[in-house]
This record gives structure tokens, sequence and C-alpha cells, in this order.
């Protein structure tokens, strides 16, 4: 039990859980979007494809690609000495 735990709690664990829901929110976008908008399936398909990166991008703690968090930056924003 104790090695499963380890397991899940390891940083590779963690990064393929985001990288699968990653995938699945991708996947409800195409679907949601092909049902809702009765759009041609190649359209669908690329919302499906694009979502996927962008919700990656968007992704403070991704360190790949995409926006970086920047604790100092964030703290002169909350405290009004945003440029």
């Amino acid at each position: 039990m104790n090695k499963l735990k380890k397991k899940i709690q390891s940083k590779e664990f963690k990064a393929a859980l985001k990288s699968y829901l990653r995938a699945v929110l991708a996947s409800a976008a195409a679907m949601g979007v092909a049902l809702l908008t009765d759009i041609a399936p190649e359209y669908a398909i690329l919302i499906g494809g694009l979502t996927a990166p962008i919700v990656k991008w968007a992704d403070r703690t991704e360190e790949d690609f995409g926006r970086k968090f920047d604790k100092a930056a964030e703290s002169d924003y909350e405290l009004g000495f945003e440029e």
C-alpha cells in the first residue's frame, strides 16, 4: 500500500494525470461543440485539437511552455503596484 501511495504522490504520476485530464477536456469540448452547433466534424476535431494546448498554456504550474507563475509579480499585482 505504501508503494501505491508513493507512486500516486510522485511527480510523474501527477504530470500524467494532468495530461490525461487535458485530453478529456479537449474531447469534451469537441463533442460539446459538435452536438450544440451541428457543425462539420472537421471543425469539431480542430477545436478539440486546439483545446488541450491552450489549457496547457493557461496552466501556470506548467514548466514546459506557456504562462509562467511569477510570485513577485503576483504580489505586486495584489498590492496595486501593477504597471
